[in-house]
């Protein structure tokens, strides 16, 4: 008899629109079955940084690993409180096509979630919210990961599932009763559903708020953008 899993660690960047779309399903299946959600950390940035450029923790302001400091802030506090503003601070981007990377615009959202906007300089001033990130971030590069979505169930790591129509209710718990089921068998690598032209049509139109707001010039190692792999590098 198999145990079920009562807890996944979601590793996800806020700039990735691939791993809200995810989020959205896996807070489905929470609201469904009570699954806790443990949010982790993993920057685009660093994953993608070209030789000789700065690390994302090297830049006074990092879109994605700033936004990500507060976060860990945020989660010292409680995992609802980052699951709260990772909600609406990719909601803002990859929905309704606002800057949450521009540190006003986060100000503006912690204040509208009726928290301190203040959160902001702190992050920015505490050093140690780099480690916490580097650690998560490590966490998925040790496991031979390399983007986002990215679940751990238990100790097994899967890349996905990718979305762009996150399934709710009932269809939500039947989705992720087949990630579970993926996650026994742990030499089963990849399992891809090939993308037309329509398709690609489809992702550009859901996707194009982000694609407005962002203010980074994305690493596109596909016809359209790839899941998680493609995005993000700052240009200095």
């Amino acid at each position: 008899m198999t145990t079920e899993p009562t807890t996944v660690s979601f590793h996800f960047d806020v700039m990735c629109p691939w791993a809200y779309q995810t989020s959205r399903w896996i807070r489905s299946v929470r609201d469904e079955i009570g699954l806790d959600i443990d949010w982790r950390f993993f920057s685009l940035e660093e994953v993608n940084r070209i030789e000789g450029k700065k690390h994302p923790w090297e830049r006074e302001w990092s879109y994605g690993w700033s936004m990500m400091r507060i976060g860990v802030i945020l989660r010292r506090q409680s995992m609802d409180l980052v699951d709260m503003w990772y909600e609406r601070a990719g909601r803002a981007l990859h929905v309704e096509g606002h800057k949450p990377h521009d540190p006003a615009v986060a100000r503006h959202l912690l204040g509208e979630l009726g928290l301190d906007p203040g959160i902001v300089d702190e992050a920015l001033s505490d050093p140690t919210t780099h480690d916490e990130i580097r650690t998560d971030h490590a966490r998925v590069i040790d496991a031979g990961g390399y983007g986002v979505p990215t679940l751990f169930i238990g100790d097994h790591c899967l890349f996905g599932p990718v979305l762009l129509d996150p399934p709710t209710g009932s269809d939500a718990v039947e989705l992720w009763s087949a990630v579970r089921l993926w996650a026994r068998f742990p030499e089963l690598y990849e399992l891809q559903h090939p993308k037309t032209e329509r398709d690609g049509r489809r992702i550009a139109e859901v996707f194009r708020p982000y694609l407005e707001a962002r203010d980074w010039v994305s690493i596109d190692r596909g016809k359209v953008i790839s899941p998680g792999q493609s995005t993000t590098e700052e240009s200095s």
